[in-house]
């Protein structure tokens, strides 16, 4: 089994050298001039269009992927590529029908946008919401996972250093992002996305290379394919023990569209960069970029998981290695599935190239990390500190805030973070977690986006009863996918809010009811070619691992 080198050390430390160097180059500031919360929050909105699609995926991929959704590869199959696949459908929907809208209304925050629909109490309460997701579920899974991940490449893979790791990645992703705001942050993920997708193949095609013992990647592409073919469906059947986690035909039509609008459309730290874009049709560009680079994903995300499924196995004709078995095993005698993607950096990636994989594990977490600070402090800054504590405070002393803002969050999540320990699929957790609030915030979006009538009062009752609504759908005696509870939480939600507006309206129209002319959702003929090409891939793969 290989260990990390001086080699791999000196290549480790040059990623972390070049990524701060460049942290810090781009927020420097010009002599006399201060930054103002549209350069620290939106980048002085200059971002191009490959810079966009660059930050979006190195902001969405993280340890999260890396480690749980390959743990769930190892778990489930290729049918936990869903989440990637179809977010790339999900990215051209957003970028037709959502961008236009939001970039038209000059935001900084999505809690902003609800100010201006509905009402001031109503983004309160969902700024609330989205900065408690952000801490106790993003921050803290992120964390843990990196750290978890790191443990077992570098420390001895019983959990004793995972402390130190947390830590380190908390700093090191605080070192730049603190001081530089989303610039910082959208520029050295332009680096980071390629150190990930480069670092993600190199995995994937070295332990293809290890499955067989005649070598070569095609050999362990069909060996695996040939012993794990209930791994390649990417719809399950109800008999399949992992249904209750993605349901079928239920993923294309049900949940899985709940989950992913909400992410891609109304998530702070990914909708962020596009906020920050020089123009709309620049943005649209860069979320049609981002969808490309989403369909790579499972190819270096969900197969190493797959592979590693198949080592532990150990079906006729696959390669022995001492130990896979005792590696995987939980103390409670269950599988440590999310093991699976650094097991094989550590036993199978070469001296020089471990350290070049590993950068690219630690660029993948570092940059959702900054991502998320940098947006938990722009909701809390712009959405709560600014219009209850401070009107009158300038956009300069706003940044220190947003400062103080990311430091706190880290510590608290820093806290948390170890208390993940017993989570047996991290990627479900955090799904499953994020679906009690995503349900009803999508229909108090969807709602106030395309129907006029959404009253402030419809959708404030609508928000709030969707919580109770996703607990009692998740302890009713019935088992049910928790992708299946998400879908009907939003359709139930949206019941709520259509009642309740269509009860308490004085008008035919709310006042705040948003005009949208025909030429709002026009996009340039590049955007949709990408759309069509992005729609014939997904149809491909899903004809051929149904």
């Amino acid at each position: 089994m290989n260990t990390f080198h001086t080699l791999d050390y000196i290549v480790f430390a040059a990623y972390g050298v070049l990524i701060l160097s460049v942290g810090l180059w781009v927020s420097r500031t010009k002599k006399g001039h201060k930054k103002t919360t549209e350069d620290y929050f939106l980048a002085g909105k200059s971002l191009p269009w490959w810079a966009i699609g660059a930050s979006l995926i190195a902001a969405n991929i993280s340890a999260e992927q890396f480690i749980g959704m390959s743990g769930s590869g190892f778990a489930i199959g290729l049918a936990i590529a869903t989440y990637e696949w179809m977010a790339a459908l999900t990215l051209i929907i957003v970028g037709k029908y959502f961008l236009p809208i939001f970039i038209k209304q000059g935001l900084y925050t999505i809690p902003e946008f609800v100010e201006k629909r509905f009402n001031t109490q109503l983004k309160t309460i969902l700024a609330v919401f989205w900065i408690a997701l952000f801490i106790f579920v993003n921050l803290t899974s992120v964390l843990f996972l990196g750290a978890k991940a790191l443990d077992t490449i570098l420390g001895t893979g019983d959990g004793s250093m995972i402390m130190l790791f947390i830590i380190g990645l908390a700093f090191f992703a605080a070192a730049y992002s603190i001081w530089g705001g989303l610039s910082a942050v959208a520029w050295t993920d332009v680096i980071q996305v390629v150190l990930l997708v480069t670092g993600g193949m190199i995995t994937t095609v070295i332990a293809l290379g290890y499955v067989t013992p005649e070598g070569g990647i095609f050999n362990g592409l069909s060996h695996v394919y040939n012993v794990a073919g209930d791994k390649f469906h990417m719809i399950l059947k109800k008999t399949d023990p992992e249904f209750i986690n993605l349901p079928g035909i239920g993923v294309l039509i049900g949940g899985m569209w709940v989950a992913n609008l909400y992410y891609w459309g109304f998530n702070q730290y990914i909708i962020q960069r596009a906020l920050a874009a020089k123009s709309l049709q620049e943005a649209q560009k860069g979320l049609a970029f981002a969808a490309f680079l989403k369909m790579l994903i499972p190819v270096f995300v969900v197969i190493p998981g797959i592979i590693a499924y198949v080592m532990f196995t150990q079906p006729a004709g696959t390669t022995i290695i001492d130990g896979v078995q005792t590696v995987f095993s939980r103390p409670d005698g269950g599988v440590n599935y999310d093991v699976a993607y650094p097991w094989l950096i550590r036993t199978f990636i070469p001296v020089g190239l471990k350290g070049l994989v590993v950068a690219a594990l630690a660029a993948a977490i570092v940059s959702s990390l900054a991502s998320m600070l940098n947006s938990t402090a722009t909701i809390f800054t712009m959405d709560i500190y600014k219009p209850y504590f401070a009107k009158k405070e300038s956009k300069t002393n706003l940044v220190s805030v947003g400062r103080i803002t990311v430091v706190l969050a880290l510590v608290v999540a820093v806290l948390l973070a170890p208390a993940l320990s017993s989570m047996p699929q991290m990627f479900q957790y955090i799904q499953e977690y994020t679906g009690l609030v995503s349900p009803g915030i999508l229909a108090v979006f969807l709602m106030g986006l395309f129907w006029k009538k959404t009253s402030a009062k419809g959708a404030i009752v609508g928000v709030l009863a969707s919580i109770p609504i996703a607990i009692l759908l998740k302890v009713l005696p019935i088992e049910m996918p928790f992708l299946d509870q998400m879908f009907y939480t939003c359709v139930l939600t949206m019941a709520v809010i259509l009642m309740v507006s269509l009860t308490t309206a004085e008008g035919d129209d709310d006042p705040k009811g948003i005009p949208l002319p025909r030429e709002t959702f026009k996009t340039p003929k590049s955007f949709n070619v990408s759309a069509y090409i992005i729609m014939l891939l997904l149809a491909v793969i899903y004809t051929v691992f149904w």
